[in-house]
């Protein structure tokens, strides 16, 4: 019987357990994780900190014992000290400090991404935290519950960052939040866009201190005050969400490693050594918009990766698709959704890049809960290939963006989306549909 070992049961390692088990093929499944629990949905940790969740436990989707009964031995709160990749064995040792010593036939690396920190003076003090795990979400919920921490200190204005920002201001606290960049979100958004949710922002009393850089912490034994190169503010708990990167120790000086540090894998998730995969937010990914390996972390492309190996392990064969890096987030009900590149991520890439936009109502004049809709859709000026798309509205609009996130995947032109068929209906959108006027508008 052949026998799979899985380092890391979060997103990836569930879709490859879920897939290997449900092919059929006979093998011993023995999974590993440093955590006391599997399946924590990160995305609902703001929701959670924010009161909009009513209990923590919500936010798991599967458990320990749900597995155990499917041929699979998980042995969590157990750290991996190393891969002997030439014997094929790994060597672990659970919190009682017991080693467990691991034969393998096939190896999956699902050993995800950490916080990236910020090693500055006064980084030791207390109640300076990043947020990732369920841990993180259990001690930044008990410190808010303190009515002594009042001035909460965000430092990073990405996804993570607003949306802490947000769950914070939501438990009533007073939020500072800091970035190095000039606008939220500029990985993903133009400026036409991250400044609306600046102004959704400040708009709920959110103060922004932009393209101001950290440079320490000060405090006795707890955090007292946060140093950028700009002022001093005050601060009872700092949250740092700067990004993350790939967790790739385990293999770092054998497995072959991208420009970002992510262990480097084809279409199948193979690494370059023999039997051994890496997937989730370890891994490398394909990027239909660049038409290269990328790093872009998040836990559709974990899932499917995880499917992935799965798959081919249990000899299906099965290639990833590659990824838009299609992303969306909902701000105090402002919501912007993104694929691709936008506008100066193309330029970076070294595209000649154009780019058409569009603002409307969502829908007919007449109808009641209107809101305006903006789009903008950004190609390629010599071939057309459409690069990206945004969007943002009050209304949900986020299912909009998977049209243009097939596009990309396709190389459909920004010529052929100009007459595509959209359907017409006053409760949902305009004759004149703006993703077809945004097109229309194409130089």
């Amino acid at each position: 019987m052949k026998k799979i070992v899985i380092i890391g049961s979060n997103h990836a390692g569930l879709a490859a357990i879920n897939v290997i088990v449900n092919s059929g093929i006979e093998a011993e499944l023995v999974v590993f994780d440093k955590n006391s629990n599997l399946s924590y949905l990160g995305c609902g940790t703001s929701l959670f900190v924010g009161k909009q969740v009513e209990s923590v436990n919500n936010l798991f989707y599967t458990s320990k014992d749900a597995y155990e009964t499917k041929s699979s031995k998980i042995h969590i709160n157990t750290e991996i000290n190393k891969i002997d990749f030439i014997e094929k064995v790994v060597y672990a040792e659970n919190q009682e400090k017991v080693e467990i010593k691991t034969e393998y036939d096939e190896l999956i690396l699902a050993t995800g991404a950490n916080p990236i920190e910020l090693k500055l003076e006064g980084r030791d003090l207390k109640n300076i935290h990043t947020v990732k795990i369920f841990q993180d979400c259990q001690v930044v919920d008990q410190l808010l519950e303190d009515e002594a921490i009042q001035n909460i200190v965000v430092i990073g204005a990405g996804a993570i960052g607003i949306e802490m920002a947000e769950a914070v201001k939501r438990r009533g606290k007073s939020v500072d939040l800091i970035e190095k960049k000039a606008t939220c979100m500029s990985n993903y958004f133009d400026p036409w866009f991250s400044e609306d949710m600046d102004a959704c922002l400040m708009d709920n009393d959110i103060h922004l201190h932009y393209s101001e850089e950290v440079l320490a912490f000060q405090g006795k034994e707890f955090v007292e005050q946060v140093v950028t190169n700009k002022a001093v503010y005050q601060a009872d708990l700092v949250l740092i969400a700067i990004g993350f990167q790939p967790n790739t120790g385990l293999g770092k000086n054998k497995i072959r490693l991208s420009e970002q540090g992510a262990f480097k894998v084809n279409l199948k998730q193979e690494t370059n050594l023999p039997s051994v995969y890496a997937i989730g937010d370890c891994a490398t990914i394909y990027s239909n918009a660049l038409e290269k390996d990328t790093y872009i972390p998040r836990a559709t492309n974990a899932v499917r990766s995880g499917m992935i190996a799965g798959s081919n392990i249990s000899g299906i064969d099965l290639e990833s698709t590659g990824t838009q890096g299609t992303t969306g987030i909902s701000i105090f009900g402002y919501n912007m959704v993104a694929t691709g590149l936008n506008l100066s991520e193309a330029k970076k890439a070294r595209f000649d890049v154009l780019y058409t936009e569009f603002e409307d109502l969502q829908k007919p004049i007449f109808m009641e809960e209107n809101h305006s809709v903006k789009v903008r859709i950004v190609y390629d000026k010599n071939t057309r290939r459409i690069l990206g798309a945004q969007l943002a509205s009050y209304h949900d609009i986020s299912m909009g963006i998977h049209f243009f996130s097939l596009a990309i995947e396709e190389k459909v032109t920004i010529d052929k989306l100009k007459l595509t068929d959209i359907f017409f209906l006053p409760h949902f959108n305009q004759p004149y549909n703006y993703i077809t006027m945004a097109a229309l508008g194409a130089k």
